[in-house]
C-alpha cells in the first residue's frame, strides 16, 4: 500500500541515524563512499533498524552529491554511489518496509557559499540517479535555509510524482533562522508539493516537541519527526550522544499527540531508540483534532540611545564631503598617545575615526573597547570595523550586542587578513560567515531577529559599510561581489587604498551605476622602504611603478619623503573629489600628524563643494 494511504489511518516509524552507528563500529571516513566499499555494512545497518521496527528506512546518501564528495575525490562517483545506495536499502528491505532516496541540506551559516544555481544543479544529479533505481518515495532532510529547501522541492516535485518527505532544521524552537515561525513555513512547504512536512536534527525530543505544540492540524497534511538523541556533548576529541533510549518511548507518545505520524530519529539515535518508538505508539493511532496550539510571542522593548550627534556617516556623505580616518587601536597597552592623535585629527576636521579590528591579523587593543572612549571623549561615533576572521558565529552576534548596547552603530564588515600572515601564524582563522553573509546578519538584527530565528527584544539601528578592492586585475568582478554586497545590505563602501589618479577615474567608470557611497581609500607613505612592502607583501595593495620611483628617489631622507607622500596623496584627494563625497585617509604606524596635514588639506576644499550633491 502507498504510504500516504497507510498514514491515513496509521502511525508508522522511521529508522534511525546512519552516521551514528557507522561512528560507533570505528568507522571514520566518507560514509556514503560505504555503498561501493564496503555494501554488506550499509544492508547491515539497513536490516539492524528493520528489526527494530523500522516501517521506513533511508538509503545510505545523505551527503552523496558532487559537492560534498568532491572533499573525498569521489565527485566521479556520485551516480554510482546513489544508485547503489538504493539498490543495498531494497535488498535489506526485501519488500517488508518503504524504502525513501535520502538528499541533505548543503547550505551551511555560510549561505553565500553556494547560489541556488549550483545547489540546484548538485540536486538534480543526485535526485536522477536515485530515481533511476526506482524508490518508494524521497525524503530531504536537514534543510535550514527554507529558500534552499524551496528551491530543490520544485525540482523534485516537477521530476517525480512520488511521495516526497521534506524535513526543516531549526536553531530556536519554533522559528526557522529567518524568523518565521514554522507552521507558517509548513505551509509553503505543503504549497510547494511536499506530501509529508516535519523537523529533523539539531533538537532532541524535548525541543521538537515543543516546536509542534505551535502547529495547528490542517486537513491533508501529515507531520513527521526525526530529533536528535540528545544534544550532543564533546568527549575526548568524539561527540557523543546520550544513550538513554527509553526516554523515547514516551517522547512518541507526545509527539502523536502533536499530530506528527512518522516518527524516527535523527543524529545520535540508534535501533534502540527506533524500539523505543515502536513501544510508545504501539495501540496508538493518529490525531485528527488537536485540543489547543500554543502561541509563542516575544514582547519587544524598544531602547532609544540619545546620540549627541544624531548624523550619521551615511546621511552626511549623501550631501557633503565627509572625511574618515583610520587609526589603528594600541598593539600594547596604554591608549595616552591614542587618544592624543584622534583628539589632533578631530580638530583638524575629522568626521569620524575608523578603528581597525586586529589589522594585518596581530593582536591590538579591542577597537570596540576604544570606540567607546573614543565615542564618550569626542561624542561622535566611530566605525568600528568587524572581521569574520577573529569571530566565530556566537561571538560575531554577541560583539553586535554588546556594540548596540554600548550605543555604537557604525561597523565595517570586512573578511580580515589570514591569521597566517600576522604575529600568531599558528593561531585559527574562523570565518564561519563571509564578509556578505555577516552584513546579511546585521540587517537582520536590525529587523531584531538572531541568526538562529529567535527575536532579540528589540531592533539594532547599524549602518553597515564593506569593503570595496579597485586594486585587482578584473574590476568589474570586484564590482559585481560590491553589487552582491549591496543585496546583503550594504550602506556604503570604503576602498583599499588607492595610489593612482587613473585608478580613481576607473573605480569611478567602473561604479557610476552604484548609488550607494564610496570613501576613496588614502594612505600617505612614510619611505620608500613602507611603499615597498606595501606593494610586495601586503594584500591588496598595489602602487604604480611612477609612485614607486618618486618615495625611491626622496631615499631616506625623512623631509623629502614627507614631502613627496604628501604631494602623492593630495593629488589622490584631488582626483576622488571630482567624483567621491567621501575620503578616507589611513594612518600609517600613528603618524596622526601626516594624516592630520590631509585632513587639513580636504577640509579646506569642502568650501568649494558644499552643499552640492555629486550626482554618481
Amino acid at each position: 500500500m502507498n504510504i500516504l494511504e497507510r498514514l491515513k489511518g496509521e502511525i508508522l516509524v522511521g529508522d534511525g541515524a546512519s552516521g551514528t552507528l557507522l561512528y560507533s563500529f570505528g568507522i571514520d571516513t566518507c560514509y556514503e563512499e560505504l555503498n561501493l566499499t564496503n555494501p554488506e555494512r550499509i544492508i547491515g545497518l539497513h536490516k539492524e533498524y528493520i528489526e527494530a521496527g523500522a516501517d521506513l528506512i533511508q538509503t545510505n546518501t545523505f551527503g552523496a552529491n558532487y559537492h560534498k564528495l568532491k572533499r573525498y575525490g569521489l565527485e566521479d562517483e556520485t551516480a554510482r554511489i546513489n544508485r547503489e545506495g538504493v539498490r543495498l536499502a531494497k535488498e535489506a528491505a526485501d519488500g517488508r518496509v518503504y524504502v525513501f532516496g535520502t538528499i541533505g541540506g548543503l547550505r551551511s551559516v555560510r549561505k553565500t557559499e553556494l547560489g541556488l544555481n549550483e545547489i540546484g544543479g548538485y540536486f538534480k544529479e543526485q535526485l536522477d540517479a536515485l530515481l533511476q533505481e526506482e524508490p518508494d518515495g524521497l525524503i530531504l532532510e536537514t534543510y535550514y535555509d527554507l529558500e534552499e529547501l524551496l528551491s530543490v522541492l520544485a525540482i523534485a516535485r516537477k521530476e517525480t510524482d512520488l511521495p516526497i518527505i521534506a524535513n526543516i532544521s531549526l536553531h530556536e524552537v519554533g522559528l526557522l533562522q529567518n524568523g518565521m515561525q514554522v507552521k507558517d513555513a509548513f505551509d509553503l512547504i505543503k504549497e510547494n508539493g511536499a506530501d509529508i512536512i516535519g523537523l529533523n536534527c539539531r533538537m532532541g525530543p524535548y525541543h521538537m516537541i515543543r516546536s509542534f505544540e505551535e502547529v495547528p492540524l490542517s486537513g491533508g497534511m501529515f507531520y513527521s519527526a526525526y530529533p536528535n538523541a540528545s544534544l550532543p556533548d564533546f568527549d575526548e576529541g568524539r561527540y557523543v550522544y546520550s544513550t538513554n533510549a527509553d526516554y523515547f518511548v514516551n517522547a512518541a507518545k507526545q509527539l502523536i499527540e502533536q499530530g506528527v505520524r512518522l516518527i524516527g530519529g535523527c543524529c545520535g539515535t540508534t535501533p534502540a531508540h527506533i524500539r523505543a518508538i515502536k513501544k510508545g505508539i504501539l495501540g496508538l493511532v493518529p490525531l485528527t483534532e488537536k485540543k489547543e496550539v500554543i502561541s509563542r510571542k516575544s514582547h519587544v522593548y524598544t531602547y532609544d540611545f540619545k546620540h549627541p550627534e544624531k548624523q550619521t556617516i551615511l546621511s552626511k556623505v549623501k550631501k557633503d564631503s565627509t572625511i574618515l580616518v583610520e587609526l589603528d587601536p594600541p598593539k600594547t597597552l596604554g591608549v595616552e598617545e591614542f587618544m592624543k592623535g584622534s583628539k589632533y585629527l578631530h580638530e583638524m576636521g575629522t568626521d569620524a575615526i575608523t578603528l581597525a579590528d586586529n589589522s594585518l591579523a596581530s593582536p591590538r587593543i579591542s577597537n570596540v573597547a576604544i570606540a567607546s572612549l573614543l565615542k564618550d571623549e569626542h561624542k561622535q561615533n566611530p566605525l568600528v570595523h568587524l572581521t569574520c576572521r577573529d569571530h566565530n558565529l556566537i561571538g560575531l552576534q554577541s560583539h553586535l550586542m554588546g556594540m548596540h548596547t554600548l550605543g555604537l552603530n557604525e561597523v565595517l564588515v570586512i573578511t580580515g587578513d589570514p591569521s597566517k600572515i600576522g604575529d600568531f601564524p599558528g593561531a585559527t582563522s574562523v570565518y564561519d560567515l563571509s564578509s556578505i553573509d555577516l552584513i546579511s546578519l546585521i540587517k537582520q538584527f536590525n529587523a531584531g531577529i538572531s541568526y538562529s530565528g529567535k527575536p532579540l527584544g528589540g531592533q539594532t539601528n547599524f549602518e553597515v559599510a564593506a569593503a570595496f578592492n579597485p586594486n585587482v586585475k578584473y574590476l568589474d568582478k570586484a564590482v559585481v561581489r560590491m553589487e552582491k554586497k549591496i543585496q546583503a545590505g550594504a550602506d556604503y563602501f570604503l576602498t583599499q587604498p588607492v595610489f593612482s589618479v587613473d585608478k580613481i577615474h576607473e573605480i569611478y567608470k567602473a561604479t557610476k551605476h552604484i548609488k550607494e557611497p564610496i570613501f576613496i581609500g588614502i594612505m600617505p607613505l612614510t619611505s620608500y622602504r613602507n611603499a615597498s612592502f606595501l606593494h610586495n607583501e601586503v594584500p591588496g595593495i598595489t602602487l604604480p611603478d611612477q609612485v614607486l620611483r618618486v618615495m625611491e628617489n626622496a631615499g631616506t631622507d625623512a623631509e623629502a619623503c614627507m614631502r613627496e607622500s604628501l604631494a602623492i596623496s593630495k593629488e589622490l584627494l584631488d582626483a576622488a573629489a571630482e567624483y567621491f563625497n567621501g575620503h578616507y585617509i589611513i594612518t600609517p604606524f600613528m603618524k596622526y600628524e601626516l594624516s592630520g596635514e590631509l585632513v587639513s588639506y580636504a577640509s579646506k576644499k569642502k568650501s568649494v563643494i558644499n552643499g552640492e550633491v555629486f550626482e554618481r
